[in-house]
């Protein structure tokens, strides 16, 4: 047989489900036959799997199966991280029990590298899931132009290949009709798992292949300190009563099988009922079989199965094969003419527009939409019953079509478990009149596209039962924590670990919230920005917020002139990076990220006490402000040490970062100084920032107003002196940076900021005891800037989540766990 039909000689159930992408044809000269693993995550009746091992077998060459985690994959996020994980500690015990080489990378600081490339490379074919949304299908084709030998996908998660339905489908009726012979000579066949000839693993149970990276062995692994490693959303927690993996899936579905199939046709509409199997999380990652589910709800021969069927091989496959045939399913261009036309024409029809943040956090003011949004948020799934209401209600709130359907797509694959799925864009463009047809009378916004008002909704349901049902707590008892500071760090912190269900109380020594971001304002209605003066945003976690807050009026762009001087004369001009301020003064992002929390102000904590199992937290005159099972310590590094004296392997860390020091001087004056700038570097002075502070958008413009900085090293020599002559000194120095003009000025005050800016700020982006249950974030971890400190804060509030996943969700023993298989 020649090298390019070993491909076509697969056993006739693989074959159908095979073909070959990019330029190569043929195996190479390879070493091994590679499994790239990624969107069928088990080991049980898994074609791609099984493709692997008959090509091995018949090339007479070892086999590596190579799963890597990705950092890069859209809305990337601690959720849906732990629960690939989760599969994959299945997985890799499956492997070693059959005997299948398995080796599993997770990318994250320190273990990043073209692994893959470099495997595919070596490998006489690589093998992977024939999955059609994007990046897979973008990955797959850019990984076939790298290699010498074939790449084969293998359609793994439909009963009747994506390949075989021949084209797209508008009705769910059109594709019943013409798929029906093809599920019935599919449905109710028996499982056929292909067996490997020879192994590659040597007398130590290690793969003999070279690996370009350390294997991770999960079966002895923190999980959450894993995900916490990696550069992804960690303001995402995940969901322990959803834990990832095929043991878990398979529990699921046989307690469904047992307790619900039947009844699934009357039951599965009730919001309030658990009337649904809840299995499309473990379907999207491909850790459960669809052939094993359809085949054991085929057997039960009910009326409750046969509509659970039709659910899951007609509009579920509907989804995959339209995604399949029409790469523009995350596109308008995806929906039917009719839709889109309708909806062009009531594109200037009013709306009551809302941001991101108002949507993502269920801020809307509509119970229903809210409470659904919170169940995606906290449980990372939404009852199909509600999700088509909640889906069609983004459409009245957002501009247009297309950024309504960007808008779903990403509240939906953020949060959900099942997000980016096949079945996801299925459920999402329906909402926009996909799989639909036309409906009277004609509505504003929607047109003739089918309306459910959410208000109607909530007439047909029990809607106090349901909101009750989705903000239900993760975990019994709460979790009580005490996050001791009020910047940035805190508060997004605090915000994260609250909207998740946690009961926090945010305490700080100052009367107000944002720390380094506040705002001194006068009675004449004047203010400055004695703290922070702007931020910017770089990293793509911290820009959406960003967006969102500008959307809100929360925050905007500053486009002052911002230069270097040095001596009075400007020498160039800074620009690049986008400046943003809060307006109208910066302590507003404070108070905004405060706005729903519990805080406690002009509460000076010590340090806090551990006490069978507990945090006692105190002020310093003796008040007991309780008891809490987390405590999150998010001030600077100096007084960060002294906070954490009971967790010493923390203080000594926090200990290591030196702050320095700034003097900030404000003034004001009756008349403009004719200054050609809005901001300065300044070089070779005592002085290091000004700013003329109206100049911010949302400032009082009646005076001018200045903010000075003094140098770090320059405030280091001078933290002690006395405040009036440091004034007076910056004052003077100010008017020679801008060139020798001298006005007295109607207001003037001094700051000292004792812990402005981290010299050398940690690497690790927070810090925590997990033996314990006590950390820290702030700026003096990951970054010297609000968006390293928003980071920060997003950081530990995972970690946080993380762990309390892992001691709700206790991992199974061996012998329950093969009991499923």
């Amino acid at each position: 047989m020649d090298n390019g039909g070993i491909y076509h000689s697969l056993p006739k159930p693989l074959l159908e489900r095979t073909r070959l992408v990019g330029p190569n044809q043929v195996p190479s000269r390879g070493e091994f036959v590679l499994y790239w693993m990624r969107a069928a995550i088990r080991t049980d009746e898994n074609p791609a799997l099984n493709v692997a091992i008959e090509l091995a077998n018949r090339l007479e060459l070892p086999l590596l199966v190579y799963q890597g985690l990705s950092e890069r994959y859209p809305f990337a996020s601690d959720r849906h991280h732990t629960f690939v994980l989760q599969g994959a500690r299945d997985v890799q015990l499956e492997m070693a029990r059959r005997n299948l080489p398995y080796a599993l990378h997770v990318e994250r600081s320190g273990h990043r590298g073209p692994h893959l490339k470099t495997l595919a490379q070596n490998a006489s074919s690589v093998v992977t899931e024939d999955m059609p949304t994007e990046p897979l299908r973008s990955w797959t084709l850019s990984l076939s132009r790298k290699i010498s030998g074939a790449l084969v996908v293998v359609d793994t998660a439909c009963v009747v290949p994506m390949r075989l339905v021949g084209r797209s489908y508008e009705r769910a009726f059109e594709y019943r009709d013409a798929t029906r012979d093809l599920y019935s000579q599919r449905v109710s066949v028996p499982p056929n798992d292909s067996v490997l000839g020879n192994s590659v693993f040597g007398t130590n149970g290690r793969a003999s292949i070279d690996l370009p990276f350390e294997p991770i062995d999960l079966q002895d692994c923190d999980i959450a300190s894993l995900v916490g490693q990696c550069e992804i959303d960690h303001s995402i927690g995940p969901v322990s009563h959803s834990p990832g993996g095929s043991i878990a899936g398979y529990r699921r579905w046989q307690e469904f099988r047992n307790k619900g199939l039947s009844s699934y046709a009357r039951r599965r509409n009730d919001v309030v009922d658990d009337g649904v199997s809840r299995m499309s999380p473990y379907l999207h990652y491909g850790m459960v079989a669809p052939t094993r589910i359809a085949r054991e709800a085929t057997a039960d021969q009910s009326a409750g199965a046969e509509k659970f069927l039709d659910e899951l091989l007609i509009w579920r496959e509907l989804s995959y094969a339209f995604c399949h045939y029409r790469r523009d399913h995350g596109r308008v261009s995806a929906i039917p003419n009719w839709a889109r036309e309708t909806l062009r024409e009531h594109k200037r029809d009013s709306r009551d527009l809302l941001s991101w943040e108002t949507m993502a956090r269920g801020r809307t003011g509509d119970s229903i939409w809210d409470a659904a949004q919170r169940s995606l948020l906290m449980h990372g799934e939404l009852h199909n019953n509600v999700r088509m209401t909640w889906g069609k209600a983004v459409l009245k709130w957002t501009p247009d079509a297309k950024r309504a359907l960007a808008r779903l797509i990403d509240l939906n694959h953020r949060y959900a478990l099942d997000g980016r799925d096949p079945a996801s864009y299925g459920g999402i463009l329906w909402c926009l009149g996909q799989f639909d047809r036309p409906f009277s009378p004609v509505q504003p916004v929607y047109g003739t596209v089918r309306n459910r008002p959410t208000d109607q909704h909530a007439k047909r349901i029990d809607s106090i039962a349901y909101q009750r049902k989705v903000t239900r707590p993760l975990w019994n008892p709460v979790p009580k924590v005490a996050v001791i500071g009020a910047g940035i760090s805190g508060l997004t912190c605090a915000r994260t670990l609250a909207d998740h269900g946690c009961d926090v109380s945010v305490f700080d020594k100052s009367r107000g919230v944002s720390g380094r971001m506040s705002t001194r304002r006068l009675e004449d209605a004047i203010s400055f920005d004695h703290g922070a003066q702007y931020f910017t945003a770089r990293d793509g976690r911290f820009k959406r917020y960003v967006e969102s807050w500008i959307d809100d009026g929360i925050v905007q762009r500053w486009d002052g002139r911002i230069v270097a001087v040095e001596k009075g004369v400007v020498y160039s001009e800074k620009v690049g990076d986008q400046r943003f301020v809060a307006v109208p003064g910066m302590s507003a992002l404070g108070k905004h990220l405060a706005s729903d929390l519990k805080m406690c102000l002009g509460a000076q904590v010590v340090a806090p006490e551990r006490a069978n199992d507990k945090w006692q937290l105190a002020t310093d005159d003796g008040s007991d402000l309780g008891e809490f099972d987390y405590v999150v310590v998010a001030v600077p590094s100096h007084q960060a040490t002294s906070l954490l004296v009971n967790a010493p392997g923390l203080a000594e860390q926090a200990s290591g970062v030196k702050m320095n020091g700034c003097w900030a001087v404000m003034l004001a004056f009756e008349q403009s100084l004719n200054i050609g700038f809005d901001g300065a570097f300044v070089q070779q002075s005592p002085l290091s920032w000004i700013a003329r502070n109206n100049s911010k958008p949302g400032r009082n413009g009646d005076r001018e107003t200045w903010v000075l900085h003094a140098d770090a090293e320059w405030t280091e020599a001078h933290m002690e002196d006395s405040p009036g002559a440091i004034e007076s000194f910056l004052i003077a120095e100010f008017f020679r940076a801008v060139g020798g003009i001298n006005v007295e000025p109607s207001y003037s005050a001094i700051h000292r900021w004792r812990f402005a800016i981290p010299q050398d700020p940690l690497s690790a982006d927070c810090l925590l005891d997990v033996q314990r249950n006590i950390g820290a974030c702030g700026d003096w971890c990951g970054g010297p800037r609000v968006e390293g400190a928003f980071l920060s804060g997003m950081a530990i509030a995972g970690r946080i989540l993380g762990q309390m996943n892992m001691n709700a969700a206790p991992l199974l023993r061996m012998d329950q766990q093969l009991d499923l298989f």
